[in-house]
């Protein structure tokens, strides 16, 4: 038999669950809080709510909107929340790494979303008992770029929370942006996936009334609204898509491309292949290399840029990619 909760402990209890069901971003009432609160089995009055809100508000950064009733309750903007350090030192480390990587990738409004959380694990990797074996740590890895690093370019405020919020409650986008030769359109799109390539950002998605797919940079979106929910296509994949080079500007065919390239240039090929198919021989001083691609414009930048380094080039179509 479980013994009883002194009302002590049931009025702390309260007090927690109440401050987990507090929103970041968005106002919530005492009404869906009670509503939340009595579903996961809380005995909660809504006079006794409001008291314990009352409460929470002179011990926590906690906003009430009270412009208008019911009133709205959620964090301060940059307030770290309610957090129990239950962060390990190596969980806090992926978080920190994390927010390296995702710095030049996401809207400056989205990480500022996350930066209580990215606070948190900021003050864990400081109150760890080897703090400068953590911070070391951070200074040890580097990511260095396959190709010219560019600036991210800067979204229009909201664009990608909106399009992130429509992908996933699978509802339609009502867009205004600039094509791909600057002029500007209106479109409703279904959106299908969201994909990075470098600093940038892409949409893929089907205009409504057809069903081809089509790519669109969010730098490049100036509006964005939602719309309906629709049915997520079946026969989309976009691993598939991917695959296929459509963000390598794919021209349509599969090739065989045949080099020859300098040993100490080209031996990463032998460890990172070009193609599930690929051979290479070894010649001496040069290595011969034979791998079945689809044809993209980003191949073919690829072979120019090791340029005298790579000879007797070779292609060969061998089928047309639908």
């Amino acid at each position: 038999m479980v013994a009883p909760r002194s009302p002590g402990l049931e009025t702390a209890l309260q007090l927690l669950a109440i401050l987990q069901r507090i929103p970041r971003r968005r106002f919530t009432t005492s009404a869906h809080l009670l509503e939340q609160l009595q579903a996961a089995g809380f005995e909660l009055t809504r006079r006794s709510l409001q008291r314990h809100l009352d409460v929470l508000i002179r011990q926590f950064p906690i906003e009430c909107d009270t412009r208008g009733r019911p009133y709205g309750y959620r964090w301060a903007e940059g307030a770290l929340g309610f957090n129990l350090p239950l962060l390990s030192p190596p969980e806090a480390l992926l978080l920190q790494l994390a927010k390296n990587e995702l710095a030049d990738l996401l809207p400056s409004r989205t990480l500022l979303t996350l930066a209580p959380l990215f606070g948190s694990a900021q003050q864990q990797l400081a109150a760890t008992t080897s703090p400068d074996a953590e911070r070391r740590w951070l200074k040890k890895t580097q990511r260095v770029p396959e190709s010219l690093p560019l600036i991210a370019p800067r979204l229009a405020p909201g664009i990608f929370e909106t399009v992130s919020e429509a992908l996933y409650e699978e509802r339609t986008l009502r867009l205004v942006y600039r094509n791909a030769k600057g002029k500007r359109q209106k479109a409703e799109v279904w959106p299908l996936g969201l994909v990075p390539q470098g600093p940038r950002l892409y949409l893929v998605c089907r205009f409504s009334g057809f069903d081809n797919e089509r790519i669109i940079s969010l730098v490049r979106i100036s509006h964005a609204g939602l719309g309906d929910p629709f049915k997520y296509p079946a026969d989309f994949n976009l691993a598939r898509y991917v695959d296929e080079g459509h963000f390598g500007i794919r021209r349509g065919s599969r090739i065989r491309v045949c080099f020859r390239i300098d040993k100490t240039i080209g031996q990463h090929l032998a460890e990172s292949p070009l193609a599930a198919d690929q051979q290479i021989f070894d010649e001496g001083e040069r290595l011969l290399v034979i791998a079945t691609m689809i044809e993209t414009e980003l191949l073919h930048r690829w072979l120019r840029g090791w340029g005298p380094a790579l000879t007797d080039l070779v292609i060969e179509r061998t089928e047309a990619v639908s």
